[in-house]
């Protein structure tokens, strides 16, 4: 509590009556400000000596304006709408949501909401900073709402209610199933949870009706999927076009280690780069107000693709072109051809130099908090010259990683009892207690049916969670991805009881990693361990026929659930990301 109050002192109220622009973070309440917030607060003024450390002319770095709603305010919109039966009940999100809508904002703050609506007119981020968010074990990453709003209608009274509605959205996604089932995976319980709210400037720029930032990403000092002759402790940063959202819910993104910018990730062929490159950005919708939709997160949200971008001006300084005639990839869109977004004139030409000062701020924040750190970001460009730039300092979290030793013993490619075993493991420790495995069907997997699968995994998981034990979860593509065409779209509450988790490929599948995301971040931070299971590996291939032979729990249309005779070995070795399954 003594922090929670030296932190309040060090952070000023908001004055309704006196709106100082130059005052990047200020608060309404006097309760708690959440994880979120409280790491943005503590990074702010080392942020300020290292941006000016840095030195990069044109090229600012700063934490967006912010406004911290503290959880005395949630306290007060639950107590006074009585709303917590329905929180704490089986409810859909839809009926939770509905219910938080229809409930009365606290009268003491609406003159204060007012008048921030009335004195801003950007797009603002309605982003959630709870009691448990972003601590070192329970990140809660991309678990609760974000809502972001045009606050760009004439009225200030419009704005005003699309302000008061994002908010009580964000505060109802405290108690959506997702972020129930999640909790679940900790030591807390939902009726500890808390939420406050920040009200944030979006970064970026306005092309007609739309407002996004010319480059966003997550920066990791530590990088999971090294490979070849990049180090773990080279880092990786993935970018994309547009707001975040891209790269945070698993779409394509384009994925490079900071120390090597000029080296691509490891496609197989042109086909593959053009067939795994960003199609489509987020933006905010400028332009005509959509359907009334307030409990629906994208409400004011739009997805269109690079011929919009290519319009708006903005590939130029991310985009590069494929020649069909010649087979090379030309920096820049000066001639015709496909668009691939692989960012190089920023990364190879160092037109704009990001990627130095991002390797800068990674080597700084690590050091500062003691370990390694993921950054989110965005950039906005000059729309014109590309500088001057504004980098936006969005959130910061630690990663977790595990130094202690582990050997992997015995001959894993003539071992009989493997039941698989990859180079690409990732996570440290043994785990010898798992009889359960969910597993996608070989024979029965496509695409198009992903949003299903996903829906017979939570039933699935369903069945183990009854019986108080833990699974080892096998699939294709993506886990956690939005785009079901890269892998299976499922969140951390559908799969709670894994401790191990697979991704398979299939022949014809091609799907890079998906450490950007937040669902990576939060099954990484949970100590599961994770396997990349190419089946172009001869050596080491599932074996799907031992599955098929064990008892059968339960089964779906595309999984199933078996429980062997005996507990499963999964062993990882962090040091050299050998790991390996071993049955009997």
């Amino acid at each position: 509590m003594k922090e929670n109050s030296d932190i309040l002192a060090k952070l000023l109220p908001f004055d309704r009556r006196k709106i100082d622009e130059c005052i990047p973070i200020t608060r309404m309440g006097s309760g708690e400000i959440g994880g979120k917030a409280h790491g943005l607060l503590s990074i702010q003024d080392f942020l300020k000596t290292v941006a000016d450390e840095c030195d990069f002319e044109e090229i600012s770095v700063c934490i967006p304006r912010m406004i911290v709603l503290t959880t005395e305010i949630f306290d007060l919109f639950m107590e006074r709408n009585a709303l917590y039966e329905i929180a704490f009940s089986d409810s859909t999100d839809t009926r939770i949501a509905d219910a938080f809508n229809k409930g009365t904002f606290p009268n003491e703050y609406i003159g204060d909401i007012m008048a921030l609506a009335e004195s801003m007119h950007t797009p603002i981020a309605v982003r959630s900073s709870s009691r448990l968010e972003d601590a070192l074990y329970r990140p809660f990453a991309g678990v609760y709402g974000t809502k972001m709003v045009p606050n760009n209608q004439f009225s200030s009274t419009e704005r005003f209610h699309c302000l008061i509605d994002a908010i009580k959205f964000v505060f109802a996604s405290t108690y959506f199933r997702e972020a129930k089932a999640y909790v679940k995976n900790t030591e807390e319980t939902i009726q500890q949870e808390k939420m406050a709210v920040i009200l944030q400037e979006v970064v970026g720029n306005r092309y007609g009706e739309r407002f996004y930032p010319e480059l966003s990403g997550v920066a990791r000092s530590h990088n999971f999927y090294a490979m070849n002759w990049v180090r773990p402790k080279d880092g990786v940063i993935d970018l994309a076009l547009g707001l975040g959202k891209t790269v945070v819910d698993g779409e394509a993104t384009w994925s490079y280690c900071p120390n090597m910018p000029h080296i691509s990730p490891p496609f197989n062929t042109v086909s593959d780069m053009l067939k795994h490159t960003q199609l489509n950005f987020w933006a905010v919708n400028m332009g005509k107000p959509p359907e009334y939709d307030p409990i629906n997160e994208a409400e004011y949200l739009v997805h269109p693709d690079l011929t919009i971008a290519e319009q708006d001006g903005t590939l130029r300084y991310t985009a590069s072109t494929y020649n069909h005639q010649s087979g090379r990839i030309t920096p820049g869109i000066s001639e015709k051809g496909p668009r691939i977004l692989n960012f190089a004139p920023i990364l190879q030409y160092e037109q704009i130099p990001i990627n130095e000062l991002m390797k800068r701020l990674l080597s700084k924040c690590e050091a500062f908090t003691g370990n390694p750190v993921e950054i989110e970001f965005a950039v906005a460009l000059d729309p014109e010259e590309g500088i001057p730039a504004r980098v936006g300092f969005l959130q910061i979290r630690p990663i977790v990683v595990d130094d202690t030793e582990i050997a992997i013993e015995g001959d894993i490619e003539g071992s009989p009892n493997v039941l698989l075993a990859s180079d690409s493991a990732l996570g440290n420790g043994i785990i010898d207690t798992i009889e359960h495995i969910i597993y996608v069907k070989p024979d029965k997997f496509e695409w198009k049916h992903t949003w299903q699968i996903a829906s017979e995994l939570e039933k699935l998981n369903e069945r183990v969670l009854r019986e108080r034990r833990n699974s080892i979860l096998i699939g294709f593509g993506r886990w956690g991805t939005t785009d079901e065409w890269r892998g299976i779209p499922v969140h951390v509450g559908q799969i709670s009881t894994a401790r191990v988790i697979v991704e398979a490929t299939l022949p014809g599948m091609t799907v890079d990693p998906s450490q950007g995301s937040h669902f990576f971040h939060n099954i990484t931070s949970f100590r599961v361990l994770y396997f990349s299971v190419p089946h172009s590996d001869p050596l080491r291939p599932i074996n799907w026929d031992w599955l098929e032979q064990q008892p059968i729990v339960q089964e779906t249309e595309f999984a199933r659930l078996v429980k062997s005779t005996a507990p499963l070995t999964t062993t990882v070795d962090g040091r050299t990301r050998q790991g390996v399954i071993r049955y009997g």
